[in-house]
């Protein structure tokens, strides 16, 4: 294992690092607390300390699939080209579930093949897929059932943004048989579309799979055309441009940050108020102006 160590050190030492250094990000469900995140870190720094590493989120609530799909999905295009992207929500860690890693146009993934990667991929495809089979380029060739993390998917971000090719980290794989999350797809009515709730943050916001596009559709210049709302089994939600265009406590329907339409209260908690949850069902109304 030293020898191994060394190898890599001198193999990525200061003189061989480019002078545009990749970036790679990490999210995982680790939380901050426990030192998991920043022995991840670690491993990374042993292969080539001079790559730098972003954290996304380590908040991810525990084993939550669908959060870590939105939000890993959220920050993809804040990032440079040839970003790797090291995302560890892992239930099925140790078990039959493949380890890979994705080539993009702009950018690699690195993680479980549990459908964490399916936002992007519906926006991105992957150009090339790998499972992750050759030890060579993990931190150890015994790695624990728990925290691949640690001993394959950082190490293999480090690799990949160190200038190894996809193609010598495992066998390819076909694209098309990644795993993909079961969200119901955006689908369109008679009178608007029919969306899912895909994400709650924090505040307790219902970030749906409709995207800004489909309301700022009914604007025609600076003529608007159409008024919208979200019709909920028996509540309308009327559309606003901001949380405070409402009384405090009221619901309203917007276009969020995300650049997806969401369900908020103004000073309260929409998730808690409306019951709703990821997955659940909703229809956006748009009805011409007269």
């Amino acid at each position: 294992t030293t020898n191994r160590l060394n190898n890599r050190r001198s193999r990525y030492n200061a003189s061989s690092v480019p002078r545009f250094l990749l970036v790679i990000t990490l999210l995982t469900d680790f939380g901050t607390r426990d030192i998991y995140v920043g022995v991840m870190k670690g491993a990374i720094a042993q292969i080539n300390p001079a790559l730098q590493v972003v954290d996304l989120t380590h908040e991810i609530p525990p084993q939550d699939l669908f959060a870590a799909r939105f939000n890993l999905m959220s920050a993809f295009p804040y990032f440079p080209l040839g970003t790797i992207h090291v995302a560890v929500v892992d239930p099925g860690v140790g078990g039959a579930r493949r380890a890979i890693a994705l080539q993009l146009q702009t950018a690699f993934l690195v993680g479980p093949d549990n459908g964490i990667f399916s936002g992007i991929l519906e926006q991105h495809p992957a150009i090339a897929a790998v499972e992750l089979t050759n030890p060579s380029y993990w931190r150890t060739s015994s790695p624990s059932s728990t925290f691949h993390g640690r001993d394959i998917f950082a190490p293999v971000g480090a690799h990949l943004a160190s200038g190894v090719p996809l193609s010598a980290l495992g066998r390819a794989i076909a694209p098309d048989s990644l795993v993909s999350l079961p969200l119901y797809p955006c689908e369109p009515t008679a009178a608007g579309t029919m969306g899912t709730v895909q994400y709650i943050d924090q505040f307790g916001n219902l970030i749906t799979n409709i995207p800004a596009s489909l309301v700022s559709d009914s604007c025609q210049g600076d003529k608007v055309t159409h008024s919208w709302c979200i019709q909920l089994a028996t509540t309308t939600i009327p559309a606003a441009t901001t949380y405070a265009a409402v009384p405090q406590g009221a619901p309203l329907a917007l276009i969020g940050s995300h650049g997806w339409v969401e369900i908020a209260i103004n000073g309260g908690n929409a998730q808690q108020k409306l019951g709703l949850c990821v997955g659940d069902r909703l229809k956006l109304h748009l009805s011409p102006l007269k």
